[in-house]
């Protein structure tokens, strides 16, 4: 057996962290690829249907969020079983429904938003979570989360009429695809 001095053993453990930490972002932007692309899908097809049927968007958004909803615990309960380190935690249902609840409090109660300031806010205001969820798992989550909100503001500031919802089922529904593939490939 060799021996292997303290600096040597303090490196090797250094060593094994970096690569643990790895691992679990490895995993984390697996699962996170997996949630954007099927809510870049739900989002492009959400203003696809919106600009081909304005007086159903109410209730074309209620399904794109429950279908979303729904899609996402799926892939967290089967999909990815025993994720960081346990199953299912329903607190991410309960945190996802209140930061869902205080956005309908500003957009409809304090705000009174109508069609494209709505169209412009719940973006801009998921990506604000993308840009928190990078300072804990990784500067894509960032990347991605100003990427959609500038492109989204670009949108409401310089896209009139109907074209607005064709922006925004690129800008929105593709940036989430292609930072979900992205995401696969880092």
């Amino acid at each position: 057996m060799t021996d292997i001095d303290v600096k040597e053993a303090a490196q090797a453990l250094n060593d094994i962290e970096l690569i643990v930490q790895r691992v679990r972002q490895s995993r984390t932007y697996e699962i996170a690829s997996q949630m954007m692309i099927l809510w870049g899908v739900l989002v492009f097809l959400g203003n696809i249907a919106t600009l081909l049927a304005p007086r159903h968007a109410g209730y074309i958004w209620i399904g794109v969020n429950t279908v979303g909803a729904l899609g996402a615990i799926a892939i967290s309960m089967f999909r990815f079983p025993g994720a960081a380190g346990k199953g299912f935690d329903a607190r991410l249902t309960v945190a996802f429904l209140l930061f869902f609840a205080f956005g309908l409090l500003c957009s409809k109660v304090f705000g009174h938003f109508g069609p494209r300031e709505m169209g412009a806010f719940w973006p801009i205001y998921f990506m604000l979570l993308y840009c928190l969820a990078g300072l804990w798992f990784g500067r894509a989550f960032v990347a991605i989360g100003l990427g959609i909100t500038i492109l989204t503001l670009i949108g409401y500031f310089f896209i009139t009429g109907g074209a607005f919802l064709l922006w925004m089922a690129a800008a929105n529904g593709g940036g989430l695809i292609l930072g979900g593939l992205w995401m696969r490939r880092i």
